[in-house]
């Protein structure tokens, strides 16, 4: 590359060399902060070169324009025009009407010339890349034109330089070559003993004949970081629209932030897979000569931008930054004619030489018997035909298949220097995308450790992105709630979650927002969190009706990590669309019975769907509020117990009644009294008829693993027949009060042998039934009190004295803490995936 130069041959070397990208200069005002940049570099440095890009947008318009006269469409005219007065409006607000004549003309003179120009290939019919160079250099020349002149408004020391007079390339017009020792002579002639603030034009050169040539993508990024190698600057200065380099793109990575700083090997990793603040050709002959590079904001000048440097101080933690080309292709060339042959390799990437496809990632299986390049869409065609021309006798032997092609994909890498050597990150990485069912294609990585590429598909990105940046980078776990049914047990749920909000971050990192709200009418959803001190207001204020295909295909848009919908309804309506939330990896929390208890393959597809992609199905509310009976029963299980006999009393109304009822107590009283309390539904007749205390019973047998459906379950009727067919609630209580005698009797005949009445579930030997039993001080149940629920596990460990597990089983407190519970197991294990 460059000798570093003896300063004292200098007498006024560059200090600095900054470049200002098409955005910084996509608007007239804009040019008041940048030249407030310049000014203080300036007065700090005395010799600044700036490098300026075309105005954003202006170099598109100029292929465009091309294009348009290429194919003989006379609207290029009109878009000639367009893109003058769109000059002309820049230069008006920026210069006094003295000096306005003077530099429209100078701007006209140059249209003037591009419009010739473009006229000419007009009459051809033909574009060549010479052409199409000469007519994009003209964003450039009018761009720096306007800028020169604007700082010598200021009374600036400004010197406009076309840097056609000394960068020097080939004549690969589009993507010309600099020849660098040519260049270097000529940049140190022209600035030995140069001072002051040089507006120097981007992107373009010339070949040795003069004729004009373009460097390619960030070509105006390559012209800087030759000029300061060339002089030997104390630094480079990139001036784009945002804060740096950033640890991921933000526009498809929200928590995305600034890198301080990166090592040159870093920064090129990062570029060379789509970090587009940098293009990787810049990196080089900064990196020759040890030249430190930053990246800043011209939107935000006082932030420090990212420093790019040899052996960064503090660099960080292991993985840097995770970046993205988002639409590539995948050819594979494979057979068993490959294997153990000397060659292959060489003739695979000589055929693609000779094509000019270049290739982006190569991965190799280690049997030999396949190797897959990643190319961009664009060169499939010509690289499929070139690889099957090399290898025809081998496809015609059927040695080697045909070539594969895959499209519609995107290469992922994720970079750090400090990847190397250390253990578990390639495991945190392939565990993230697992968590979110994501499927990788391919797989390459360098001896060197400096960065893991995969191949995913395209409609994965943005989750992969997502997921993997919060692997590496994120110091709290969230959870996204949606919570569905604001009654008693939701808006307690949401008081749950406030009151213990703080706590939840400081002691576990845990960062709980609940993302979405909704009841029977209307939904709200704030991707930032709604505020539950006024999740009411926003809930009534909210214009947006309750739709559950709009609120799921905004989940999908949101593509948060680690969603759980909170299921507070009876509704079965909602219950119907668990699968589709489920397969937008979205974990499900249900205090709603009705998820468990329908058809059994319903029962099962749920839990399918939720190990396919991995996310969570829990409900341990189910069956008996807060009591952990599921998680106890499926932890039984797992540890090799086998279940023999299940009893329990799981309805907190039906528990009150029996509890209470004594001899001497009218049943009907008791039932009024518990109405009253609040422990029945409006109609008790839907707590005495025995369905929602089967469904409990069912979800049990299911989870032993009994293909049950609830019509199995047979339940003895507590209600005399007349009590049952009552048309009112009213009527009802008038028959239960004739029915008195009749559980008098019950009552009396169980009193006088020393017991009590209880109405239990019993599952053993498969079958599942629910009666009113009498049992006496000896049995678990009889010690029962108020509307406590008990169950009672009968195990080959615990044959003799059954596992009892007793307490509250009813009421919004104790059914919203366990709902809180199932969503802190999600928490909890988001939360150790996150330690390393």
């Amino acid at each position: 590359m460059c000798n570093k130069v003896n300063r004292k041959q200098a007498e006024r070397p560059i200090v600095k060399v900054l470049k200002f990208g098409g955005t910084s200069v996509g608007k007239p005002e804009n040019l008041k902060t940048i030249f407030r940049v310049i000014t203080d570099a300036y007065q700090n440095d005395k010799a600044i070169t700036a490098v300026f890009s075309a105005l954003s947008g202006t170099t598109d318009e100029l292929i465009n324009i091309s294009r348009l006269a290429a194919g003989r469409d006379r609207t290029y005219e009109d878009r000639i025009e367009w893109l003058r007065d769109r000059h002309i409006q820049f230069i008006k607000p920026l210069f006094p009407d003295e000096i306005k004549p003077e530099l429209i003309e100078t701007t006209d003179r140059l249209f003037a010339e591009l419009r010739e120009i473009v006229h000419g290939i007009f009459l051809l019919k033909e574009l060549s890349n010479r052409s199409l160079d000469l007519v994009m250099s003209f964003g450039e020349r009018l761009s720096n034109t306007i800028v020169a002149r604007y700082g010598q408004l200021l009374g600036l020391p400004v010197n406009y330089l076309d840097a056609r007079q000394f960068i020097i390339t080939d004549d690969n017009f589009g993507a010309a070559r600099i020849q660098m020792d040519k260049t270097v002579e000529k940049i140190r002639n022209y600035y030995h003993s140069g001072s002051g603030i040089q507006i120097v034009t981007g992107f373009i050169a010339a070949t040795e004949e003069g004729i004009t040539t373009t460097l390619g993508r960030g070509g105006s990024d390559f012209t800087t970081s030759v000029i300061a190698a060339a002089v030997d600057a104390e630094e480079v200065q990139i001036w784009t629209d945002v804060n740096g380099v950033m640890s991921a793109d933000p526009n498809k990575v929200k928590e995305a932030f600034s890198l301080r700083e990166l090592s040159y090997e870093e920064a090129m990793e990062l570029s060379h897979f789509g970090a587009k603040v940098l293009h990787p050709p810049t990196i080089q002959p900064a990196m020759d000569k040890n030249i430190p590079v930053r990246i800043m904001n011209t939107f935000n000048p006082e932030f420090p931008g990212t420093v790019i440097k040899s052996n960064p101080v503090g660099n960080g933690g292991f993985v840097k930054g995770i970046t993205s080309i988002s639409n590539i292709s995948l050819l594979t060339i494979q057979g068993s004619g490959m294997i153990g042959v000397t060659g292959v390799s060489s003739r695979l990437f000589g055929s693609l030489a000779k094509a000019e496809v270049n290739v982006i990632l190569i991965s190799q299986a280690s049997s030999e018997h396949s190797i897959c390049v990643a190319i961009t869409p664009d060169s499939v065609r010509k690289a499929k035909t070139a690889i099957e021309r090399e290898f025809a006798l081998e496809i015609a032997t059927h040695m080697v298949d045909p070539v594969i092609v895959e499209n519609d994909l995107t290469i992922l890498a994720v970079v750090g220097e400090r990847m190397r050597k250390t253990t578990g990150l390639a495991g945190r990485l392939f565990n993230a995308l697992g968590e979110k069912a994501i499927n990788v294609v391919a797989i390459a990585q360098g001896s060197s450790e400096l960065n893991i590429s995969i191949v995913i598909g395209k409609k994965d990105e943005l989750m992969a992105l997502n997921a993997i940046h919060d692997a590496f980078f994120a110091k709290q776990s969230q959870i996204n709630l949606f919570v569905m049914g604001v009654g008693l047990i939701g808006s307690t749920l949401l008081k749950q979650i406030k009151d213990n909000y703080k706590s939840l971050l400081a002691e576990h990192s845990l960062d709980i927002k609940v993302i979405g709200i909704a009841n029977s009418r209307k939904m709200v959803i704030d991707e930032s969190g709604i505020d539950l001190d006024f999740w009411k207001e926003a809930l009534d204020n909210s214009i947006t009706k309750t739709d559950l295909n709009q609120l799921l295909a905004e989940i999908r848009h949101l593509n948060l990590s680690n969603n759980v919908l909170v299921d507070c309804t009876a509704s079965a309506e909602l219950v119907d669309f668990y699968e589709k939330f489920l397969a937008a990896r979205t974990s499900i929390v249900a205090a709603n019975k009705l998820g468990n208890t329908g058809s059994y393959t319903q029962y099962q597809n749920l839990r399918r769907i939720a190990k396919e992609k991995n996310v969570h199905f829990l409900y341990e509310t189910n069956a008996g509020a807060a009591l952990p009976i599921i998680s106890t029963l499926r932890d039984l299980i797992d540890s090799g117990d086998r279940i023999i006999r299940i009893e329990a009393i799981l309805s907190g109304t039906i528990s009150y009644i029996f509890n209470n009822f004594q001899p001497g107590k009218k049943f009907s009283s008791i039932v009024k009294e518990a109405k009253e309390k609040g422990y029945t539904e409006p109609d008790p007749r839907d707590d005495l008829n025995g369905q929602d205390f089967a469904r409990k019973l069912l979800i049990l047998a299911r989870e032993i693993g009994i293909p049950m459906e609830l019509a199995d379950i047979h339940i003895d009727p507590i209600l005399p027949e007349n009590c049952q067919k009552t048309e009112s609630v009213n009527a009802f209580f008038h028959e239960l009060e004739k029915s008195d005698q009749h559980f008098d009797s019950l009552i009396d005949n169980a009193s006088a042998k020393g017991k009590v009445l209880r109405y239990i579930a019993n599952f053993e030997n498969s079958t599942a039934a629910i009666r009113l039993e009498e049992i006496d001080t000896t049995h678990p149940f009889h010690s029962l009190k108020g509307s406590d629920n008990i169950i009672a596990f009968t195990t080959s460990r615990y044959s003799e004295n059954p596992l009892v597990i007793k307490g509250a089983g009813a009421g919004a407190e104790v059914t919203a803490a366990g709902v809180l519970a199932d969503i802190f197991k999600i928490a909890n294990s988001v939360i150790k995936k996150r330690s390393f």
